[in-house]
């Protein structure tokens, strides 16, 4: 009876969705949302501000039904260029499983719901980051920087660190110059995370027509550039404890990680070109996936220890 009637609603030329509640969930993009989450809550924390508990939850809550509309906005857009790409064809638009306008109609409703909420439990101007994170990752960076420039990710790598900022605005209802520091942590981070990424897949984005470091610079250049990040990346990890807002304990170990951090890079600058398996790069993009987790991870543990030391 099912197989007819949806016989029935293809000959009246009315497509039937094949979408699975799996596929609006990869819209959503869940591992980039996790870190928004967690950077998010990380600011929130170290606000050291009195939150009540409820207004902390609906707050992450909503800034992470955010994260994932302009995860849908953006596959939305990005779906022509993602269908010839190895690593996101099987991804709902292109694959054919949702369609465009059902993407751009679930990022839509999902922004407004979001922003929103956030500003009703919260306040308006952590909404209002909200607000601008969205449109800055749905239209500054996918619609604009992405297929313009080779510093699409060094201008677009903004939208991703300002969540820590949204958890600091929705605690405090201001922008504290900490969260600031944190913003810069993940903007100084995202270059050299997905120019070592764009290193391996330089041939997925020539095929794209994405202008990717490598593939517009060359990959001297863009081991060159990689390295150069790499320094204030491990600066910017240490100043949390040198402006006093975190302990000498985290000082240290992220003083650590940033070494880690520039060794890897070094290995990266000092890769030959003839090496096609690119393992220097792989490990690099490997490490900074960890560096960023293990640093605001230190951020937070640092952070509730405060808030209990203070509570004591």
């Amino acid at each position: 009876m099912a197989l007819v009637e949806q016989d029935r609603f293809e000959d009246a030329g009315v497509r039937v969705s094949e979408a699975t509640p799996g596929d609006y969930l990869a819209l959503l993009k869940p591992r980039v949302m996790s870190l928004v989450v967690f950077t998010a809550f990380v600011g929130l924390v170290t606000a050291q501000a009195p939150v009540n508990p409820i207004i902390a939850v609906f707050s992450i809550l909503a800034i992470a039904v955010g994260a994932g509309a302009s995860g849908a906005l953006n596959m939305w857009y990005d779906a022509d260029i993602d269908a010839v790409m190895t690593r996101t064809a099987g991804r709902p638009v292109p694959a054919g499983r949702v369609a465009p306008g059902e993407a751009l109609a679930f990022g839509l409703v999902l922004s407004a719901l979001s922003v929103m909420t956030l500003g009703l439990v919260a306040n308006w101007l952590a909404a209002s980051l909200l607000a601008f994170t969205i449109f800055f990752y749905a239209v500054v960076y996918t619609i604009w920087l992405k297929r313009w420039t080779p510093q699409n990710i060094v201008i677009g790598g903004a939208a991703g660190a300002f969540p820590p900022m949204i958890g600091w605005a929705a605690a405090t209802g201001e922008i504290g110059l900490f969260s600031v520091v944190q913003f810069l942590i993940i903007f100084l981070w995202t270059p050299p995370h997905f120019w070592a990424l764009a290193l391996f897949k330089s041939g997925d984005y020539e095929r794209a027509g994405v202008p990717m470091m490598p593939n517009v610079a060359g990959e001297a250049s863009t081991k060159r550039q990689i390295f150069a990040y790499s320094l204030p990346v491990a600066v910017v990890g240490v100043l949390p404890a040198l402006m006093g807002d975190a302990s000498l304990a985290y000082g240290l170990f992220s003083a650590g990680l940033g070494a880690g951090f520039v060794w890897y890079a070094w290995k990266v600058l000092r890769m030959p070109e003839s090496d096609r398996g690119m393992r220097p790069a792989k490990l690099l993009f490997a490490y900074s996936v960890f560096y960023l987790f293990a640093i605001f991870a230190a951020l937070l543990a640092d952070g509730i220890i405060a808030r209990l030391g203070g509570w004591w």
